[in-house]
This record gives structure tokens, C-alpha cells and sequence, in this order.
């Protein structure tokens, strides 16, 4: 089996819900994200942010997960730093990167994210609901030459098709909600596991949980 890994890329929060201190909302994000992925089977997992934001990943990171510092909080940044490692003895041979700002993501949507990689070189789940954005890309490493920047805010699918060389070499696999705006807060599942530390904040703050 191809050696893989998972990354939450623990990317700036622009917006936290009244009365939440967006620091304990950033925070509990992450954590929650990054304790996802820690349930999940045959895959290594890490976290990346910048170095300003270094203090966010030794808050959340389970003990001996790797951290990747990235020049900028962009998957790009995410997968070329894989890539530097991809003929090291032990080096992955498949990427995925997750936005930190999707705490009840399933690890099943996760895995639908990888599974294309078999026959694929590129993968794409798009954010739920109507506006742009990404929820995680995953690629094989070597990562393509062809795959353009990425911005997990506002990149959609048809524009990175576009510049596959073949529309089949990207594998668009189903979405999730992220975490960006008040909208996003009725997306979230109260039957579904896990999300507690966000959860708990919401609760805290009157708001669903």
C-alpha cells in the first residue's frame, strides 16, 4: 500500500461566531480537526501553518505528530514541502490537505479524498453550499507540474480542470461544510461524534452544540 499521509492545515480564521474569543474558536477548530484525523486507519497524519502560527500547533498536535512550517497557509506550500522529502527513505507517496476549519468533518470523507489517487493523480473535494472554496486536495508526490496555485477560499474545480492537461487527471470527491461565516453554523450535525471542543464553545455561547 502507497505510504500516506493526511495534513490539517491550520490556516488563519477570518470569522468567530459573537461572543467567542477568536483565539479559544481558532483553537478549538484545530483541535478538533486534528483529533479527526488522528482516528484514522493507514494513514500518517501532521498538521502545517506558518511560523507566526507555530504556538496553534503545539496547542492541539498530539504527542509525535509532525508539524510542517510553511511559507504561506496554501495546500501548494503544504505538498511542496512533502515533496522536498518524497525520495527520503520512508517518503510519502500520496498527500492530502484538509482546511482546520472543518470540525465534524467524517474521516470517511477523507478517505473518499484519497481513494481517486489510485488511478488519479489529483483529487479536489469542494466546500458545501454555494460559496468557492475548497475543503482538501489531494495529489500524488511527486505533485504534477500542471497543478496551478491554490487558494482554499476561493479555488473551485472547473478552474483546476482547466489546467489539467487531460479533464480526466482531477477526481472532484464530495464535499463538506467548513466553518467561514454565522450560515455555516446550521450545517453542523449535533448527532454526529466528535467536535467537542467546538461544540463546547458554542454551547458556552447559547448557540447550538
Amino acid at each position: 500500500m502507497a505510504r500516506r499521509v493526511v495534513v490539517a492545515l491550520l490556516a488563519p480564521v477570518a470569522w468567530a461566531p459573537p461572543g467567542i474569543d477568536p483565539v479559544d474558536w481558532r483553537t478549538a477548530l484545530a483541535e478538533d480537526v486534528v483529533d479527526l484525523l488522528a482516528t484514522l486507519n493507514e494513514v500518517d497524519t501532521a498538521v502545517a501553518v506558518t511560523q507566526a502560527d507555530r504556538w496553534l500547533a503545539d496547542a492541539v498536535i498530539w504527542p509525535g505528530t509532525t508539524v510542517y512550517e510553511v511559507p504561506e497557509p496554501t495546500p501548494n506550500a503544504v505538498l511542496a514541502a512533502l515533496d522536498s522529502s518524497v525520495d527520503a527513505p520512508g517518503g510519502y507517496e500520496q498527500a492530502a490537505v484538509v482546511a482546520g476549519d472543518a470540525p465534524d468533518l467524517p474521516g470517511l470523507t477523507v478517505g473518499k479524498l484519497l481513494r481517486p489517487l489510485t488511478s488519479r493523480p489529483v483529487a479536489l473535494a469542494p466546500v458545501e453550499g454555494s460559496l468557492p472554496g475548497l475543503l482538501g486536495v489531494a495529489a500524488r508526490l511527486p505533485v504534477p507540474s500542471w497543478l496551478p496555485p491554490l487558494d482554499m477560499d476561493a479555488a473551485v474545480p472547473a478552474a483546476v480542470r482547466a489546467a489539467a492537461p487531460r479533464p480526466g487527471e482531477l477526481a472532484v470527491t464530495p464535499s463538506w461544510h467548513r466553518l467561514r461565516g454565522p450560515a455555516d453554523l446550521a450545517r453542523l450535525d449535533p448527532a454526529l461524534g466528535g467536535w467537542e471542543n467546538t461544540r463546547a464553545l458554542l454551547s458556552g455561547a447559547g448557540r447550538r452544540g
